[in-house]
């Protein structure tokens, strides 16, 4: 009977080893994974999949973020590294990675690395840990490089929005982790480069205004200056998945209407940069200069559009500053930089794709904008002034003699001015149950289009370079010249672009929110007894007692065989 016994026991094992084994080959062969968070920060977007389902070699990560980090840079830390292991997951490739920290490099190759990493937008991060009894500053570098056997790529990966708490930038960080990992590896990987088309003839980006333009997409796309004037149908606008119209300086003709109108009909997408108001700040010294409206022939296109760029100008008190000269010092003239609240510095973003988690972009000279009545067309808009702006309808004067006294904040009474809207649905032609330009080419004329997108900004100036006062030279986009300090304009720009080309794709992956759950620490307080008790006694009585049974029933069994 005891042989019996065995035998049956050792059946029952070796069925139990079979599921196993099966289990592990089953896993192996059909691998899955089941997010059971409540907001699937460990699932991906379809389009990141997509993304890495392509890889056609592996790739590694070299995480930048390391050496004794306090808490909230410890959970980034964590969370990049989460990260991986989920793109390795879903990879067709293996994708690796590994810590290195730029400062445990030796002297003579640390200086050549930093320089290396700032030209990827990553740079140190100074902040204070714990060390031996006290606080020490230190240097992070919260970002990482990713390369594949040819080329390599870089990523900041710590970001938020202007008056942000350290928290949430480091929850939205986190929340955007999945983005600029993805973006990157994109990046290395793409083949298919869209064209973006930048309308010229009609004064825009003159000189080397558009540097900054081409410096920021040369990498991912093709850009292309489009004489509308030689256009002579609305399919020769077709090879372009995006239109750019920045600061038209002369009136557009009904004709280059009329291709813009129905490039958007056909599908296409348009960023609108309008100047409302003409001014020449080579005048704003001494008695000053004054900015008066002027037409471009395209407020009526967006009024259709639903959207209306107003005839004034935005002030605000989160402003930047404007170089003036001030006299000379020995023999060199001496740039001031003034206080000069039409250029507002707008950090309030909307939590969309495009805009979420960006830093301050700067708007120059910007007009106010309405939206009008227009069926089928959802306006979002995506960044706001602070909440101390104000509106000057024109004409409006510009004169640095106005900046020697301290503003009055009683006359910044508005808040959150909307400075940039997206268009979307079904838009209606400009051009319905009107006459057709006689040059036109009328052939396939389209009433309305629903494909298309349009992001309209009440300034030119937005996505154009500023020169150093050195020696004239362009300037990545956003950069002051004068303070060095990098406004997210060329970010914006990216984001735009994405989200216009590919809005499922993965900018949508931008969408991801993570909720903070921190201890509620007056109910910590009032109930640590309770749960220390629960945490420590009730395991140990649990387990006598269950220990107490099973020797009960263990007596009770061999005093029955006996």
């Amino acid at each position: 009977m005891k042989k019996s016994a065995n035998i049956s026991l050792i059946k029952n094992l070796g069925i139990i080893a079979g599921i196993l084994v099966l289990i592990w080959v089953l896993a192996t062969l059909v691998p899955y994974r089941i997010d059971l968070t409540s907001d699937k920060r460990y699932s991906l977007h379809p389009a990141t999949v997509e993304v890495l389902e392509s890889l056609e070699e592996p790739l590694e990560v070299e995480i930048l973020l390391t050496g004794n980090l306090p808490g909230g840079m410890r959970r980034l830390q964590r969370s990049i590294e989460e990260t991986i292991r989920t793109f390795n997951a879903y990879s067709s490739e293996k994708i690796t990675f590994y810590y290195q920290d730029p400062l445990a490099l030796p002297k003579e190759e640390q200086e050549d690395y930093i320089v290396g990493l700032s030209e990827y937008g990553i740079n140190p991060t100074n902040l204070y840990v714990n060390e031996d009894g006290g606080q020490k500053s230190k240097l992070i570098f919260p970002g990482v490089i990713i390369r594949n056997a040819e080329f390599e790529t870089g990523s900041l990966l710590l970001r938020g929005e202007m008056g942000m708490g350290p928290d949430q930038v480091l929850n939205q960080s986190v929340e955007n982790l999945e983005f600029e990992l993805i973006n990157g590896i994109r990046k290395l990987i793409s083949k298919q480069a869209f064209e973006i088309g930048l309308a010229m003839g009609q004064g825009e980006l003159a000189a080397d205004e558009g540097f900054g333009i081409v410096e920021a997409l040369a990498d991912n796309y093709e850009v292309y200056k489009v004489p509308l004037e030689q256009a002579k149908k609305p399919s020769d606008l077709d090879p372009f998945k995006i239109m750019i119209v920045s600061g038209p300086k002369e009136k557009y003709t009904e004709t280059e209407i009329y291709l813009l109108d129905q490039y958007l009909m056909n599908g296409g997408n348009i960023i609108f940069l309008i100047d409302a108001l003409a001014y020449d700040m080579a005048q704003a010294g001494g008695e000053g200069t004054v900015a008066m409206p002027f037409e471009n022939g395209l407020d009526q296109l967006l009024f259709r559009y639903g959207v209306r760029v107003n005839k004034d100008l935005i002030q605000d008190m989160n402003f930047g500053r404007y170089p003036v000269m001030a006299g000379n010092f020995g023999d060199q003239q001496q740039l001031v930089p003034l206080a000069w609240p039409f250029f507002v510095l707008a950090g309030k973003m909307a939590p969309h794709p495009i805009t979420k988690g960006l830093d301050q972009v700067m708007f120059k000279f910007s007009s106010s904008l309405d939206t009008v009545k227009a069926d089928g067309v959802k306006k979002t808009p995506l960044i706001f002034s602070s909440d101390f702006s104000k509106k000057s309808p024109a004409p409006v004067r510009l004169a640095f003699v106005d900046m020697e006294n301290e503003p009055d904040l009683n006359e910044f009474g508005l808040k959150n001015l909307p400075l940039l809207y997206l268009l979307e649905g079904n838009f209606t032609s400009f051009f319905k149950n009107r006459f057709l330009p006689d040059a036109a080419d009328k052939t396939g004329f389209k009433e309305s289009g629903s494909q298309g997108k349009v992001i309209v900004a009440g300034t030119g100036s937005l996505f154009q370079s500023d020169l150093t006062p050195t020696d004239g030279n362009p300037l990545p986009l956003g950069q002051d010249p004068f303070s060095n300090v990098q406004y997210a304009n060329r970010q914006l720009l990216l984001n735009a672009i994405s989200y216009l080309v590919e809005p499922e794709g993965i900018i949508a992956t931008r969408t991801k929110q993570f909720q903070i759950r921190p201890l509620n620490k007056i109910k910590v307080q009032n109930e640590k007894s309770k749960w220390q008790v629960i945490n420590i006694l009730v395991p140990v009585v649990l387990f006598s007692i269950l220990g107490m049974v099973w020797i009960s029933v263990k007596k009770r069994t061999f005093s029955k065989r006996s």
